[in-house]
């Protein structure tokens, strides 16, 4: 067994896709806690790519009775892989930590892959059970994310533990301490849509806003489709924050801007956990800008973004989660409660 003071040893092994995120976090554990003469380092590993596409996590060294956090960023394009084959990449480093004998397993996954997937409308199957299945199935003991699409997700799990952590704090502290570019005179907080009001809502909450949200009427036939917008809640002379858990093709988010604009709105800001920026995305969000449609865009370092992307794009305005997920680590090692930090 492990260490009857922590969960064992504390090892992070990183996913190729996930290095740029693990990379932060290893740095910042070793500034909490580490010992001058023995630096926390990743866990030596290499991801072995065959000629027919099929993909592997080698480990390099004993994880034996250590408490191993794998860190995945399986929506990271930026390498050219799909979210199947990160997530398989994921699969094997799960695999491969348990035959290795490792004490306490957790898969740190910022974007849960199928998260949208996560109810029956037709006859069609619920990938989200699936994916949780599959990493249980493969000894996952603890599983750490970022502000999942549907919280419901964490009842697919039977015996896994599913953390889910959010970003709200990390932006909310950076829109406060950056008011030269946040105008918080007449601010409102909005959804893009009813489901995302609780998340609307808090932010409101905390930044002393008022609150509206926005009602979509989706044409499901055709993905990412969205027929009309209304908006419920005043926006007239108003500057706007929309809030959402992630941006993908950000259609949907620009039809949102541009009916909150035509309502009156002054400045439009935009704030999500998780910035995918999928299909045509940045173009839909450069033209907004350039119009003067919407002003900023934030979102969090839990999706790599090429190095320069801030520079480039002008509107994105990144804050890192990094510390924050830290945290959760260091005190789930030390057996330590997480329940503030989830707040």
């Amino acid at each position: 067994m492990g260490n009857s003071i922590t969960r064992g040893k504390l090892s992070i092994l990183a996913c190729e896709s996930g290095r740029h995120f693990a990379d932060k976090i290893q740095k910042k554990i070793d500034e909490k806690i580490g010992d001058g003469n023995k630096q926390l380092k990743l866990v030596k590993s290499k991801e072995v790519k065959f000629a027919n596409t099929e993909r592997k996590e080698v480990i390099g060294e004993s994880l034996r009775e250590s408490d191993v956090y794998i860190i995945q960023d399986v929506s990271n394009s930026v390498n050219g892989c799909s979210v199947d084959e990160n997530l398989r990449v994921l699969k094997t480093a799960i695999d491969a930590a348990w035959r290795s004998d490792a004490n306490h397993i957790t898969a740190v996954i910022p974007v849960f892959p199928y998260s949208r997937q996560d109810k029956q409308e037709g006859r069609e199957g619920i990938t989200a059970s699936v994916i949780a299945r599959e990493l249980e199935d493969l000894n996952a003991d603890q599983i750490i994310t970022l502000d999942v699409h549907n919280p419901a997700i964490a009842g697919f799990f039977r015996k896994a533990k599913f953390e889910n952590l959010h970003a709200s704090k990390n932006i909310i502290n950076y829109i406060k301490e950056n008011k030269k570019i946040f105008d918080f005179k007449n601010l409102i907080v909005m959804s893009p849509d009813a489901g995302g009001v609780r998340m609307a809502k808090h932010y409101a909450q905390k930044l002393g806003t008022g609150l509206a949200f926005a009602y979509k009427d989706r044409n499901y036939d055709t993905p990412n489709s969205v027929e009309s917008v209304k908006i419920v809640g005043e926006v007239k002379s108003m500057n706007v924050l929309i809030v959402d858990d992630m941006i993908d093709t950000a259609e949907t988010l620009i039809n949102v801007v541009k009916k909150a604009k035509e309502k009156g709105a002054k400045k439009i800001y935009v704030a999500c956990s998780l910035a995918l920026f999928n299909g045509s995305a940045i173009e839909r969000i450069k033209k907004a800008y350039e119009k003067g449609d919407l002003t900023a865009v934030i979102g969090t370092d839990a999706v790599y973004h090429r190095d320069g992307f801030q520079e480039k794009h002008l509107w994105y305005k990144e804050v890192s989660v990094a510390s924050y997920f830290t945290e959760v680590i260091i005190r789930l090692n030390q057996h330590k409660s997480i329940s503030k930090l989830l707040e």
